[in-house]
């Protein structure tokens, strides 16, 4: 007992102080997270090629129980963009892809332990971080188990989400700088060596060895993360003994907006267009925010170059768009239905790279702001047996992104 008052006294007098680290829910709050991963992706030992994912995650807490656990419901929006190497595009431009909508939900406490359903996806990784229930030291240190779980549908064929477990290690940092502000951090790691059993599919892993080391900000006041960044380094070797490897960066951060009110924004919108008199452009409300329609948008026949005229009215949809600046965008590019279906995909593709790079080029959104998505003529407006529907059919559409 002497000795631990005489510790408690030792630590006091270095005016080391205690923390204790736990989770805070509120119902009804919402948030949004932006995380990007720059990777290099080795097949059989040679670099394949270069990838960069941008996930946008949107978060809302539903529910909070009476032992503490919050509801959370959740949004996870991938996009990408990669380059092969030896200079052949993977994409066609330096903009993000648009690559899969995720959705999820589950509970976690106030220590960080996760309750979800096996179908879901996202997030990847789970049970990280907790903390132990109770005062923790700058220095201190704690272990916890948590897993992975990954979508492999695409890349092997395994049709469920696939689970990866690990033993977590955490050390609290004391105060560390995230974009010139100090914030309570704690680094947390885990290695992988893994022999998981065969599954059905047309390839799986046979052994897994991985690494990652993160450092995280933490926000009391919030109760919550406000940022990490991560080392990462995966290889997968193969049932059909060809290897896959992951090494890279990744680093994510809490982005603050207000909620958007769609029928004023709409209206606002619609306003300035009658204003600045622009010709062929629609407003409508949609579930993913408030979309403008450049219908008829003017591009040469079968081509990505825009005809005279149409630069104009770009400029006063940007001098709209820059009204919204806290708002992120998603450029979708639609045809009318001539063609092939995969012609008509590229076609759609590229139009809206068009645009996208004209909003970066002008400074009206980053391009890590800008999510770009082609869906040829599967979205119609219109009859596209008519010249009159076909026009309206042939867009480019700017979605102002409700989160």
């Amino acid at each position: 007992m002497k000795f631990f008052f005489a510790v408690l006294f030792f630590l006091s007098a270095l005016n080391v102080s205690a923390e204790r680290f736990f989770f805070k829910y509120n119902e009804g709050d919402k948030y949004r997270i932006l995380s990007t991963i720059e990777e290099e992706v080795y097949i059989d030992k040679t670099l394949s090629f270069n990838a960069h994912i941008l996930n946008r995650i949107a978060v809302e807490i539903v529910n909070v129980t009476t032992d503490g656990k919050a509801y959370h419901k959740a949004l996870f929006q991938t996009s990408e963009r990669s380059l092969a190497i030896g200079g052949n595009e993977r994409n066609t431009s330096n903009n993000f892809h648009w690559a899969r909508d995720y959705e999820s939900e589950f509970l976690r406490d106030r220590f960080g332990y996760m309750q979800i359903d096996e179908k879901y996806y996202m997030p990847v990784v789970r049970d990280v971080p907790v903390f132990p229930d109770r005062e923790i030291f700058q220095g201190d240190k704690w272990v916890s188990e948590g897993h992975e779980v990954h979508d492999f549908r695409n890349n092997f064929g395994i049709s469920q989400p696939y689970r990866i477990p690990f033993t977590a290690s955490y050390e609290y940092l004391g105060e560390r700088n995230w974009n010139n502000t100090a914030y309570p951090a704690f680094s947390v790691g885990y290695r992988i060596q893994y022999q998981p059993r065969p599954v059905p599919a047309r390839i799986w892993p046979v052994n897994i060895i991985a690494e990652s080391n993160k450092i995280v900000f933490w926000d009391f006041e919030l109760g919550q993360i406000i940022a990490y960044y991560e080392d990462f380094h995966y290889i997968f070797e193969l049932s059909n003994r060809r290897t896959i490897e992951f090494k890279g960066k990744a680093q994510a951060e809490i982005i603050e907006s207000t909620l958007m009110d769609k029928d004023k924004l709409a209206e606002e919108i619609t306003e300035d267009i009658a204003r600045l008199d622009i010709k062929d452009v629609t407003v409508r409300i949609a579930d993913e925010g408030i979309i403008i329609s450049m219908e008829d948008i003017q591009f040469y026949p079968d081509s990505t170059e825009m005809l005279p005229g149409e630069i104009d009215k770009l400029n006063k949809i940007s001098e709209i768009l820059l009204n919204y600046s806290d708002r992120d965008i998603m450029v979708a590019g639609h045809t009318a239905r001539a063609g092939t279906r995969e012609g008509q995909m590229t076609l759609s593709k590229q139009r809206a790279d068009i645009i996208a790079d004209y909003l970066v080029l002008n400074k009206i959104r980053s391009r890590e702001r800008i999510m770009v998505q082609g869906f040829g003529a599967e979205k119609p407006l219109a009859n596209n047996n008519t010249e009159e529907g076909r026009r309206k059919n042939r867009r480019v559409e700017i979605i102002l992104l409700e989160n």
